[in-house]
C-alpha cells in the first residue's frame, strides 16, 4: 500500500501541480486537503496548459479518481467555473469527482468581510487573495458555517442563509460596508446546489473504504509548509494547515495510513504577499529571476517576490513534515546565473541561527548567511538523465541534499510534464514502480 502526501516546502507556487500530474498514474485516487480557490495548481501536458484552483491535479487523467476534502473550502461560483471549463475541453470527471460533505462553503459575505478587514489593517495587510478563504475557515472555527452537506436540503439551507447573513449584514454595515443581499443570495446558491449536489458524499467513509480494498491515494495540498496557520510565519500565513499533517484532518483518513511525503522545493525561493522573506532580492537579480521563472500566481496574476533557495526554511519544512524525499524543481531558470547563492542560516542580533524564528518581526530582521556555488550557464531544459545535467548543475543539487538532509528523486527541468528527471536510485522511484 502507498499512500502520499505532496506538499509544498516554502511559500506556495513550488510546482505542486506538474508532480502530482506526473505521478497521478501510478495512485488509484488523488485527493485535495485544505486551502480554497486561492491555490493555483498549473499543469501543462503536451503544450496545453490547464490551471487548477479547487479541483485536484490528478482530473486531467482518465480513469482516476479525485475528492476535494472535508478540510477545502469551497466557492461554488469558482467550482462551477472550473467545472464547465474542463468540460468543454474533453475533460470527464462523472462518476470520478467526490465532494465532502463536510467541506465548508464560501459565500458571498466572506468575501466582503475580508476587503473590509484588509482595508483595516492599513499597512499591516496580509496581502490575502480576497477571495473570502479566511472569513469562510474563521466561520467554520466558530461553529457558524455552511457545509456542503446542507445543500443538499433545500428549505434547511434557506433557513441557515437568513441566519449566516443576517448576523453578518450586522458586521458589515457597523464597518460602513454595503451588506449582502439576502433573497439573492438564497436564490443564486440554491441554483448552484442542484448542480453541485450530486457529487457531495461522506469522502472520509468512502477514502477509508477504498483504502481498505487496497486503493492506492496521492494527498495534494495547497500553499506551502511557511504559509501554515500553525508553522508558518504567522500571521502572514494562509487559514489552513498545508504541511503534510493536515492531509490526514482535511481526508478523514488515519495518520498510520500515511506511508511517505513527498516535498516540492523550487531551485530558488519566491513568495506572494506580504511578510518576511530572508532571502528575498529586490535587484536585478530578483527581477532576473522572475522573468526567467515566469514569476506569477496562477490565481491571481500577481507579480511574486523571488529570492535565492533558503536552506534554513527547507530544513524546517522536511522536519515539520517529516520528508521522505524531495522533488526541486526549476533548476534550468538558473542555467544562466554565473555564480548561485544559498542560504544556510540566519543572523539575528549577532547570534547565529539555524532555525526559523517564530516571530515575524524577528524573521523580517534576519541577516541570511550566504554560500556561494558556481552556476553552470549551460542549458538544462528538457533534460531527462541525470547524468546529462552539468557538473556544477549537479553539485548545486548534491549540496542542496546535505544542506536539507533529504534526497532528491525528481528534477524539474521545464513547465511540461515530460521536462523531468526521475532518479532511479531514489525513494520515489520505488514508489512508482
Amino acid at each position: 500500500m502507498k499512500n502520499i502526501v505532496v506538499v509544498g516546502t516554502q511559500w506556495g507556487d513550488e510546482g505542486k501541480g506538474k508532480v502530482v500530474d506526473l505521478i497521478a498514474p501510478h495512485f488509484d485516487i488523488v485527493a485535495r486537503y485544505q486551502g480554497g480557490h486561492n491555490a493555483g495548481h498549473t499543469v501543462i501536458v503536451r503544450g496545453e496548459k490547464f490551471v487548477l484552483h479547487l479541483l485536484p491535479s490528478g482530473i486531467v487523467h482518465a480513469g482516476k479518481s479525485c475528492v476535494i476534502g472535508n478540510g477545502v473550502v469551497i466557492d461554488p461560483t469558482a467550482l462551477l467555473s472550473e467545472m464547465d471549463e474542463l468540460a468543454a475541453r474533453g475533460i470527464d470527471f462523472t462518476g470520478r469527482l467526490h465532494i465532502s460533505n463536510r467541506a465548508h462553503i464560501i459565500l458571498p459575505h466572506h468575501l466582503a468581510l475580508e476587503r473590509t478587514s484588509e482595508q483595516r489593517r492599513g499597512i499591516r495587510q496580509v496581502g490575502t487573495t480576497l477571495r473570502g478563504i479566511g472569513p469562510a475557515y474563521e466561520d467554520k472555527i466558530g461553529r457558524r458555517g455552511l457545509r456542503a452537506g446542507d445543500l443538499l436540503h433545500p428549505e434547511r439551507l434557506k433557513r441557515q442563509l437568513e441566519e449566516i447573513i443576517g448576523e453578518a449584514n450586522d458586521i458589515l454595515q457597523m464597518r460602513g460596508a454595503e451588506p449582502i443581499a439576502l433573497a439573492a443570495t438564497v436564490d443564486d446558491l440554491l441554483g448552484k446546489a442542484s448542480r453541485i449536489a450530486p457529487f457531495v458524499t461522506d469522502t472520509a467513509v468512502w477514502l477509508n473504504r477504498e483504502m481498505s480494498a487496497g486503493k492506492s491515494v496521492l494527498f495534494e495540498g495547497a500553499q506551502g509548509t511557511m504559509l501554515d496557520i500553525d508553522h508558518g510565519t504567522y500571521p502572514y500565513v494562509t487559514s489552513s494547515s498545508g504541511t503534510a499533517g493536515g492531509a490526514t484532518v482535511g481526508t478523514g483518513v488515519p495518520p498510520t495510513a500515511i506511508t511517505g511525503v513527498l516535498g516540492i522545493m523550487k531551485a530558488y525561493t519566491t513568495r506572494v504577499g506580504s511578510g518576511p522573506f530572508p532571502t528575498e532580492l529586490t535587484d536585478a537579480t530578483g527581477e532576473r529571476l522572475r522573468a526567467r521563472g515566469h514569476e506569477y500566481g496562477a490565481s491571481t496574476g500577481r507579480p511574486r517576490r523571488c529570492g535565492w533557495f533558503d536552506g534554513v526554511v527547507a530544513r524546517y519544512a522536511r522536519m515539520i513534515n517529516g520528508l521522505t524525499t524531495v522533488a526541486l524543481m526549476k533548476l534550468d531558470v538558473l542555467d544562466d546565473f554565473e555564480t548561485i547563492d544559498i542560504c544556510t542560516g540566519y543572523r539575528l542580533h549577532g547570534e547565529v541561527l539555524d532555525t526559523i524564528p517564530h516571530d515575524a518581526e524577528d524573521l523580517e530582521a534576519v541577516e541570511p548567511i550566504y554560500e556561494t556555488l558556481p552556476g553552470w550557464q549551460s542549458p538544462t531544459v528538457g533534460l531527462t538523465d541525470f547524468a546529462q545535467l552539468p557538473t556544477n548543475a549537479r553539485r548545486y543539487i548534491a549540496r542542496l541534499e546535505a544542506l536539507v538532509g533529504c534526497d532528491i528523486g525528481l528534477v524539474s527541468t521545464g513547465p511540461d510534464r515530460h521536462d523531468t528527471i526521475l532518479r532511479a536510485d531514489s525513494q520515489l522511484a520505488g514508489w512508482l514502480t
